[in-house]
Parts: C-alpha cells; structure tokens; sequence
C-alpha cells in the first residue's frame, strides 16, 4: 500500500498516535510501571497488618491515650488531692489539657504530612466529652459519650444478628475479601459470623457496662484509669480473636478445596 493510500480510520489513528506521543515528550510523561509478567495484583494486607492499621499500630494507642491521661492526671494534681483547686477550676484546665493534647497531635501529623484520621477521630470525642462536662460541671461526663456509643455499637451488632446480616461478615468482606460479600452462601462462615457478632456485642457490652458503672459512682479519674487499661485490651483481643477464627476457617476450606 503506497503512503496516503492507507484507510482513512488507519490514517486517522496514525495522527493521534504520534499527537499523543509528542505530548508525552513535551511533557516528559513516563508511564505507570505495571506488574511484571508473571507478577499477580498487590497482595491485600495480612490480618495482622489489618489489626495495626484498624488499632493505629502501638503509636495509635499511645496517642489516642494522651488526651484522656492528660484530663485524669490534671483533674487529679489540680483537684483537691493536690492543689486543691475548686472543682470545676481543676475541671476546666483538665479540659483544656485534654482538647489541647488532642489538637497537638492532629497539628504534628499534619506538619509531617502523615494520615490524620485516627487524631480527627479521637479529636471529635474529646470535643464532645469536654463540652458536655464543661456544661454539667461533672468530671465524669467526659467520658459519657463514649460510654453511650460503645452501648450503642453493640445494640447495632446485635440486631444485626437478629435480622441474619451479621456485620462482622461485612466487615470481612470488605477488609479481607477485596469488597465481596459471597459468604452468604457459605453455611460454615456466615455461623462463624453469626457468634463472632456475638463476642463482639459481649466485649463492647462488657468494656461499656463497667464504665457505665464508675460513672454512675461519679468515679471521673476511675474511668479514665479504666479506659485506658481495660477498654483498649479488651478491644485488641477481640479482634485478634475474630481474625484467627476467620482465618481458621477459610485456611481449612481453601485446603479442603485443593486438589489431591
């Protein structure tokens, strides 16, 4: 075929090929590497790795752990068991301390340019802890809403049982199943999801209940002690519990299914 001669559609894709390679090279455009041949997609994250980033690793903790230690320590050295200030001075600067520590760390996250989504998290609680405790002059008031949406959690989870939609399965899915929901037609997972939703409404019933307990003794600096060394630990072996069962059965399926 002589030059000019070819189709008019091959003529037309021809200058749109060597338009998109010019752009390239005035723009010094490099591709996006792919996977190698013979390379498969990223691998999800293991359970392990999913726990961290669902408990925001050790440093996670620790950060979500200072604002209430920075409103227990405060309300206690600046009460009457040291200082000595009135109730709700001492009450105040534990606030303050509290709100203060909270927006430092979201603030030190942003200057390193670092995910900030636990700090906001954790700075939208202590936001609305410290309000309604400044409003009704009670220490422990700071922790009722966390009380009240622990309660609330498990009251979800547990009608999610009720109604056969168990949201651990969900939650399944969509961390560890690349967003399917197929377990619905496997028997033996969608019981294990049922009693796994189980633990879970016992666990979060059983961290809620014990604080609901202190803070109707008026127990403010309990609490926070109770909070910190109790509910975190509780919250961290269920979910390294959910994680081996979950992955206890589906490892004996995927044997099961290999072929001999």
């Amino acid at each position: 075929m002589t030059p000019g001669s070819e189709p008019r559609h091959a003529a037309h894709e021809n200058v749109e090929e060597r338009f998109a390679e010019e752009v390239v090279e005035e723009l010094d455009l490099k591709p996006v590497p792919g996977p190698k041949p013979g390379e498969d997609e990223e691998p999800f994250p293991s359970m392990s790795e999913q726990i961290s980033e669902q408990l925001g690793g050790v440093r996670g903790l620790i950060e979500s752990s200072i604002p209430v230690l920075a409103f227990v320590a405060l309300n206690v050295i600046l009460g009457d068991t040291v200082v000595g200030l009135e109730k709700r001075t001492a009450l105040y600067w534990a606030i303050g301390g509290a709100v203060l520590s909270a927006l430092a760390i979201g603030a030190f996250r942003l200057a390193r340019k670092q995910p900030v989504r636990h700090a906001v998290n954790g700075l939208f609680g202590i936001a609305v802890g410290a309000f309604l405790a400044w409003r009704t002059g009670n220490a422990e008031d700071f922790y009722l809403p966390g009380i009240l949406l622990t309660f609330a959690q498990a009251a979800a989870l547990l009608i999610s049982v009720l109604v056969r939609k168990p949201i651990i399965g969900y939650v399944w899915g969509i961390m560890a199943n690349k967003g399917q929901q197929n377990w619905f037609d496997n028997a033996r997972l969608f019981r294990t999801f049922q009693w796994l939703t189980l633990v879970w409404v016992v666990s979060l019933s059983l961290r809620a209940g014990i604080q609901f307990v202190l803070w109707q003794m008026g127990e403010a600096n309990a609490l926070g002690i109770v909070r910190i060394l109790i509910s975190w630990p509780i919250y961290a072996a269920t979910f390294a519990f959910t994680a081996w069962a979950i992955h206890r059965v589906t490892s004996e399926q995927q044997k099961a299914a290999e072929p001999v």
